[in-house]
Order: C-alpha cells, then sequence, then structure tokens
C-alpha cells in the first residue's frame, strides 16, 4: 500500500568534519543497511556550504517500510547535529497516518542548553533562566536559529517587543523555512497595526507549513484579519472560506475561532454584495454558544439584519430590532431611518 509522506525540516551540524561525517555515514547505510528503500537522496538534501540536512519541503509516495526506514536513518543523523528538527507525516486519504519529529538528543552543550532553555519557555515565572539557557545555546552554536525563535518568544512575553522582533528576523535570516519566527513577527507587526507587514509574514506561514499543523490555520485566520482592516475583502473571504470549510479535530485550539471566523466570513461577504452566502455565515456564527474573539451578538444580528434586507426577503427588522434591544446604537438608528 502506497501513501502521500511529506518531511520538512533541517538539521545543522556546525562544522565540516561532522558533516562529512554524517553525509558518508548515510551514503554507506543507504546503500548498505537499508538497500536504498530511503525516500531522501543526499544529493538533494545535503548543503555542504549551509553543513546541514536542509529539507525544505519533500513529498512523495511510499510505503511504510520506506517511511520507517526515512524516519529511522533521520533519527540516527540527528544525534550528531548541533540544531534543528525534521518533521514527518503520512497521509492516507488525507488523513494523518503517523507523525515523527526528530531532533538532536545528544549530550553537546548547544543541544542541552536549547533543550533546557525550551522547556524552561513552558513554565511561568522563568523567562529570565530561559533566556540565559537559550543564550548559552547561541553562544555554543551563533547559527542556532531556534534558539533565537525561542528567545523571541519569551522576550514577546516579557513585552521586550523590539528584541523579540530581532530575535524572530534572526531566525529567519537563519532559517528561511521554518514558519514559527514568521508567526511571532507577524504577531508584533498586529501590536503595532502594522497590517501589510502582518499579513505578509502570516503568508509566509502559510507557505512554509502544511493544513495539518495548527500554525497553518492560526495564520491563515489571522492574515485574514490583516486583509479585513486594509479593506481588502476578497483577499480575506479566501482564507475565510478555507478555515470554516476546515474540519478540526476534537481539541484543536482553532475550533475555538470558528464563531469569529463565521462572523467575519459573513461581514467580507456583506462588504461585497454577497448577501445570500452572508446570511448563512451570520446563522453559523450564531448557532455557536461560545468561542474566542469577542464577537458581539448584536453586531451578528446587526449585519445579519442588514443583509436580509439587502437580499429582499422578510424578518430583518427583527434582527435590528434585538440588535437595538442589546444597546447597539448604530442598530437603533437604522430602525429609526426605517421608521
Amino acid at each position: 500500500m502506497l501513501y502521500k509522506v511529506i518531511f520538512s525540516g533541517r538539521l545543522e551540524f556546525g562544522n565540516s568534519r561532522t558533516y562529512e561525517r554524517v553525509f558518508k555515514m548515510f551514503e554507506h547505510r543507504k546503500e548498505n543497511y537499508y538497500r536504498s528503500e530511503i525516500l531522501l537522496n543526499e544529493e538533494e538534501v545535503f548543503d555542504e556550504e549551509a553543513m546541514a540536512l536542509d529539507v525544505p519541503r519533500f513529498i512523495a509516495q511510499s510505503s511504510d517500510k520506506s517511511w520507517r526506514n526515512t524516519i529511522n536513518m533521520l533519527k540516527n543523523v540527528a544525534q550528531y547535529a548541533i540544531a534543528g528538527d525534521i518533521n514527518g507525516w503520512l497521509l492516507d486519504e488525507g488523513k494523518v497516518v503517523k507523525k515523527a519529529f526528530v531532533e538532536p538528543d545528544s549530550d553537546k552543550a548547544a543541544v542541552q542548553c536549547y533543550l533546557q532553555g525550551r522547556k524552561l519557555v513552558k513554565e511561568d515565572g522563568r523567562e529570565d533562566e530561559a533566556i540565559e539557557a537559550l543564550n548559552r545555546a547561541i553562544e555554543k552554536f551563533e547559527r542556532h536559529a531556534m534558539a533565537y525563535e525561542r528567545r523571541g518568544f519569551v522576550n514577546y512575553q516579557l513585552k521586550n517587543f523590539e528584541d523579540a522582533e530581532y530575535d524572530y528576523s534572526k531566525s529567519i535570516d537563519l532559517n528561511p523555512n521554518n514558519p514559527n519566527p514568521y508567526y511571532g513577527r507577524a504577531y508584533l507587526k498586529l501590536l503595532r497595526q502594522d497590517w501589510a507587514g502582518a499579513a505578509a509574514d502570516f503568508d509566509k506561514v502559510t507557505k512554509r507549513s502544511i493544513p495539518h499543523q495548527t500554525i497553518y490555520w492560526k495564520a491563515r485566520r489571522l492574515k485574514s484579519e490583516c486583509h479585513i482592516q486594509l479593506e481588502q475583502y476578497k483577499e480575506a473571504a479566501f482564507d475565510l472560506k478555507l478555515f470554516t470549510n476546515r474540519n478540526f479535530g476534537e481539541g484543536n485550539p482553532n475550533l475555538m475561532w470558528l464563531k469569529k471566523a463565521y462572523f467575519d466570513y459573513g461581514f467580507v461577504l456583506f462588504q461585497q454584495e454577497q448577501y445570500a452566502e452572508a446570511i448563512k455565515a451570520f446563522n453559523t456564527s450564531l448557532d455557536y454558544a461560545e468561542g474566542k474573539g469577542n464577537v458581539s451578538e448584536a453586531e451578528a444580528l446587526f449585519y445579519r439584519g442588514l443583509a436580509t434586507k439587502k437580499a429582499g426577503k422578510k424578518g430583518f427588522k427583527s434582527d435590528l430590532k434585538s440588535a437595538a434591544a442589546q444597546g447597539l446604537e448604530k442598530a437603533a438608528q437604522v430602525l429609526a431611518e426605517m421608521a
């Protein structure tokens, strides 16, 4: 049986001696141990100049055996790496059957400092310790893109926004194929209402991740919000159609944003005079009992009422009256103009 497989990531070896050793080991094991049943070709993934194994995006058809062989090979190679990680997905008719995450876990100082820092990032009140550990990882390996990204996140938490943006940008310079620092930098741009800049970075996130990753959909939704602020309703509608059509599994954090996404989708459809579709989107948003994003029921009723009126259908006044009763002044003004 054949599956679809996807690999994405990068492993850094730090010096030419280790790089050459790993390259020769990869060649030998592929031919003699795995009998060439490895999905990755050394000529295509090894980058001598960067001294890294680089897989920006690899997609192929594969047997389960070739998948397992490739993962085992990558795990072996990763123990010689000083930084980086690789993600893998095995798909059957669009559904994830298996996932793999490969990263260095050796006793190298840069590796252990990074792992310690990453762990501390998740613990409240230990931000300073996290930064110290990540600083040590960078001192040991100055091209540690992932340590810069994690330090950027800590600086964001501490509201050191200028330092955070430096770290995210430095991480991108070192490894432009990792979606995480683009997401972090985009969020900083949101804070200062640089909608165009944020949209551009969120777009880069979607191009460097896949729809089976949570970050892909987070970026897709936030990108739509940027387009709304820029009154680019066609672009926003494209992102929101994809987001609202996605079947998020139980426990996926994007689930709690569907109420807001359907409201935004209704709004942009309304702006494009697609009133019947806008009504459907507002209906769905109102059907959700809860959700993130502070969606106002009064606003949803107001725009559904206007869309219903524009569509030439009955019942719009009841929505406007309900919105007005909830204190929405513009709904009361529209009703007064109709009187």
